[in-house]
């Protein structure tokens, strides 16, 4: 299929606006400037990032496609808010994607990625001594990022990541909930033994059915999203 150089540039033009619509959303999330349920302001958007009602709209569809937001005919933009029934949801789907990605790489992964998986686990667990929320997360992220970065399947990674980003980002909270946490790195400390042992099949279990399994993160769930909701 040949492209005209016009239309390559508005194929190219499309996810660098996405980008900049969903940076700009998550920042006036994360700092309370919007909050969950509440319509944007679509005008100041547009004035603010220098682009016209049409662009905006359109960067907009996809943020509703992937569920960040809500467009309501006639009244306007919604972001979303997570509902628990929600978050049981995301949790299942990126435990199904997470796992499906980690046995089709397994051929992929040597022991210097567990090493460091491991490492990473490590310096979130000095992260979380010294209240490094920032650290902890961003490493949160990269451990799961070692084995999804091996996937060839561009789509089940996309969805994955699209998937964790509205379970922290919209917003993302800027402390911990310890216990949580310290049960977070027991986990990946369980995930790294069995890919030492080159056992995949029981890891990506594990991840589904542990991991990213809401019925036994519930407890957690619960109060994480219920002080993020009292913010």
């Amino acid at each position: 299929m040949t492209y005209t150089k016009m239309e390559t540039a508005k194929k190219r033009s499309i996810e660098p606006l996405r980008e900049r619509v969903y940076a700009y959303l998550k920042d006036r999330i994360n700092t309370h400037r919007v909050r969950a349920g509440e319509f944007l302001d679509l005008d100041g958007i547009g004035t603010e990032l220098g682009m016209s009602r049409t662009p905006l709209r359109d960067a907009l569809f996809q943020l509703e496609s992937e569920g960040f937001i809500t467009i309501f005919p006639r009244r306007g933009v919604m972001v979303n808010t997570l509902e628990l029934k929600t978050i049981r949801d995301i949790y299942e789907i990126i435990g199904a994607l997470e796992s499906a990605a980690l046995i089709s790489v397994a051929v992929r992964i040597d022991d210097r990625d567990v090493a460091h998986m491991n490492e990473l686990n490590d310096v979130m667990e000095a992260a979380l001594a010294r209240d490094d929320y920032a650290t902890y997360y961003e490493r949160n992220v990269a451990f799961h990022d070692v084995f999804l970065d091996k996937s060839d399947n561009a789509e089940l990674v996309r969805q994955a990541r699209i998937q964790r980003e509205r379970l922290y980002d919209f917003p993302r909270t800027l402390g911990f909930l310890k216990e949580w946490d310290e049960s977070n790195l027991s986990e990946h400390r369980e995930m790294v033994r069995m890919l030492y042992a080159r056992n995949f099949n029981a890891a990506a279990e594990y991840l589904r059915d542990v991991h990213w399994s809401f019925s036994v993160q519930e407890r957690y769930i619960r109060k994480y999203y219920l002080a993020l909701k009292q913010e």
